[in-house]
Formats: C-alpha cells, structure tokens, sequence
C-alpha cells in the first residue's frame, strides 16, 4: 500500500497496520490520487508553483522519473497506458487570463513505452460552455480500454460527475460517442444527490462516494460508500460515511477484495465490502500496490 501524507512524502505503508514503512519521496507530493503499477512503479504527482508534474518512482525505493506535466495519475491493469488530468490550477494567481476555461481542461492517456499520447477534451465545441470542469479521479477498468473520470464541482456544490470513457473510441470525457454519465439512483433525494467520486471494480461495477445534497448553498446531509452498476443501481452498501467529511481516494485491490479511500484524512480499508475500519490517519492521497 501506498500513500500521501498531509506533509507531502510519498509512502508506503504497512496494509495491516497503517505504519509507514518507507519513504519514497519526502515532500512536494500532491493528491488525491496515487497510481502503482503490477510491476512495481509508484506515479504521482508534484507541485511546482502554479503547475503540476507527474512522476514515478520504484516501489520499493530509488530514482525519480519525470513523465509529462499533469496531476491525478492512474496506470492501465496491464501497465501499459497511463491517464492522467491536463488542466490549470484555480487557486489564487494562477487562474488563467481567459473566458473558455473549459478548453484548458483534458484527460491525457499515454502509451508509457513510446510516449505517445492521446488527449481528450471535455466536450465537443457546440457543447463548450467555458465553465471549469476539474478532473478529481481516474480509474481504469479491468479492461484497460474504459476509464471513470471524476469531475468535481466548481463552485455552489454543482457539476459533480462520473463518466465512463471508452477510450478505443472517445474523442471527449465529458460527452460524445463512446462516453455515458452515471446516474445517481436510490434514497435519499437521487435528484439532489450526486458522485463525489468513482473507481472500477474489477468485475466492471463501480466503487463510489455518493453525496446528497448539490444546489445553492452547498450542504451535505449524507455521505454513502457503495458499490454500484455502471449503470449507478445499488449492489451493496459498504459504509455509512460522515456527512462533514469529504470522502475521496477510493481504491480497489486488482482481486477486488480490498477497498479503501480517506474520509477527510483518515485512512479506511474494507475487506470483501464488509464494514470498513479506520487504518491510519493524515494522508491526501491512497492506493493498493
């Protein structure tokens, strides 16, 4: 297991207990999203002012490798391909000087072995409404060809989203051929709820935090972990979370036994989406490796 602390260094982490048993990278180190390969590279993500770098280090200790500017990294099953977010950063002084922010967001997916890369934006033009739309999470499918991408709200608790991006044919990751938007479905209130985030399992269902409720002010009365279809239909109930706390990092084990994701800044790990037990606490970012 691997993660980011609240200080920045890049870990890992003993799965039974949480204790951190190595130190890979000692600060900078960004979530929420950490990335490992089956063959044992850890990506991630750094920041440098107002950009961000992704980078890779062995798992088990040694050099730094930079890949491609970016942030939210996550490596194909197969470790072939890695996506990652292409998209400026809107804290202060750094909010590009434009109208069409919706422009500036992609989702880049690189072929590691040549560095080619393919880039897709957000929505066709016809449908570009130049609002900000912040990649928050990726996820690949079992597959290596479907990607989840997690949009996160811009403002007002509004425009949260999860997509699923069939990369063999996609030209965005918002709409268009070959991408579908999750419903949220079931209790409490579907039409004010939305997915804060979400990952594939390997049997082609979701791993999702489900929150209610979106609109004007923000307020969030519920937070529910759940495994759901791709078609956002409840198969099972893995937590009741805490309504104050943002639930975000999700993972899942490539035998998909193992969950895990941050409620605020602890660390939860469910075993075969029985009830999850705190881990550890003070990290950004988490995943199996």
């Amino acid at each position: 297991m691997v993660g980011v602390t609240t200080a920045g260094a890049l870990v890992t982490l003993n799965p039974s207990t949480g204790v951190v048993a190595q130190t890979l990278v000692p600060s900078g180190v960004i979530g929420d999203e950490v990335s490992v390969s089956a063959s044992g590279l850890v990506f991630f993500a750094v920041q440098n002012g107002c950009s961000t770098t992704i980078e890779e280090v062995p798992v088990t200790g040694g050099s730094v490798a930079t890949i491609a500017p970016g942030s939210v990294p996550a490596v194909s099953p197969d470790g072939t391909k890695l996506a990652y977010a292409s998209q400026p950063s809107l804290t202060a002084g750094c909010v590009p000087n434009t109208t069409d922010l919706t422009a500036l967001y992609q989702v880049k997916i690189r072929t590691l072995s040549s560095g080619a890369t393919v880039s897709l934006a957000a929505n066709p033009t016809s449908e570009d409404n130049g609002l900000p739309v912040p990649i928050s999470h990726l996820s690949w499918s079992a597959d290596d060809q479907h990607l989840a991408v997690s949009i996160a709200s811009a403002e007002d608790n509004e425009g949260w989203d999860v997509t699923l991006v069939d990369t063999a044919q996609a030209q965005y990751f918002r709409a268009g051929a070959g991408v579908v938007s999750v419903p949220v479905t079931g209790s409490p209130t579907p039409q004010q709820s939305y997915l804060r985030e979400g990952v594939y399992m390997p049997n082609g269902d979701l791993f999702v935090s489900r929150a209610c409720c979106a609109g004007i002010p923000p307020q969030n009365t519920s937070r529910l972990m759940w495994e759901v279809t791709t078609s956002g239909v409840l198969v099972h109930q893995v937590a009741i979370g805490y309504p104050n706390l943002d639930h975000t990092s999700l993972d899942v084990s490539s035998d998909g036994q193992w969950l895990l994701y941050l409620a605020g800044n602890d660390l939860y790990v469910s075993q075969g989406g029985a009830t999850p037990k705190e881990l550890t606490t003070g990290l950004i970012a988490a995943a199996w490796g």
